[in-house]
């Protein structure tokens, strides 16, 4: 399979860092719904309004302390998807860091749209929609596109669209985003150039905490991986540690796809 990358030339920004939103009241019935082995969750939000719980709140007061902490090593630019968890996870590392930095919110940075499998589990999917979930079988988690909602490659398209404004706008900067699991993993994907099957073999193989940090720097030639999903942020921090365990399967729930 081919492996090259499309030359695209000009600055970068200096480092980005991609941050993981805080646990949410979402992320807390999927749970609840996946130990229960029920077909939906319980929940009275729509995606984009799903807050954070009382943990989540804990952890993005956590990455408040360690910008407050960093010094002059701190964001130029601060941008979150409108999604209410992350939004409001950008919002409170954000007083907790002490500045007026404004907060960009841009749709891109959104959570991947499951469509009608929203709020819905693996086995719900497979009682309700058995055809879609044999055809997500044939099709793979990459392509796969849920009824009304986006595949991955949707969501690379609105990475790779992000990007393009970042270089032009913010070259050489420090550029901080909050924002969802699928997103930072099709980040990923874009900017390392992979393959559907080492980006699957990451899904499959890594966690990727609440309130973890990606981060990239800029060098002459793109943005260079430096850490995945690092957790110390909140780790260090007296704040409670949580997560999605990685998906051991390509079978896994398309419902726990989301990042709620």
């Amino acid at each position: 399979m081919p492996r090259g990358a499309l030359a695209v030339s000009g600055p970068w920004p200096a480092e980005l860092v991609l941050v993981r939103h805080g646990e949410s009241v979402g992320n807390v019935a999927d749970a609840a719904a996946q130990k229960a082995h029920a077909d939906r969750l319980t929940l009275d939000y729509r995606d984009a309004d799903t807050p954070l719980s009382e943990a989540g709140e804990r952890q993005a007061d956590a990455v408040g302390e360690h910008l407050a902490a960093r010094g002059s090593d701190t964001p130029d630019v601060i941008v979150t998807s409108p999604y209410e968890r992350a939004a409001q996870t950008a919002a409170r590392a954000v007083r907790g860091w002490g500045h007026r930095q404004e907060v960009i919110a841009d749709e891109r940075l959104r959570e991947r749209d499951l469509g009608l499998f929203d709020g819905m589990t693996g086995s719900g999917i497979r009682a309700e929609y058995a055809d879609e979930a044999k055809r997500r079988a044939w099709v793979g988690k990459f392509y796969y596109r849920p009824p009304s909602g986006e595949s991955w490659c949707d969501v690379a398209l609105r990475v790779r669209s992000l990007l393009v404004d970042l270089r032009a706008g913010y070259a050489d900067q420090r550029v901080w985003l909050f924002t969802h699991q699928a997103v930072i993993m099709a980040f990923r994907y874009v900017l390392e150039n992979l393959t559907e099957q080492e980006l699957l073999e990451i899904d499959r193989t890594r966690d990727l905490p609440n309130c973890s940090i990606t981060t990239y720097k800029g060098t002459a030639h793109g943005l260079e991986l430096v850490s995945f999903a690092d957790p110390a942020v909140v780790s260090d921090s007296a704040a409670p540690q949580t997560t999605e365990p990685s998906r051991s399967s390509e079978g896994s729930s398309e419902g726990s796809d989301g990042d709620r």
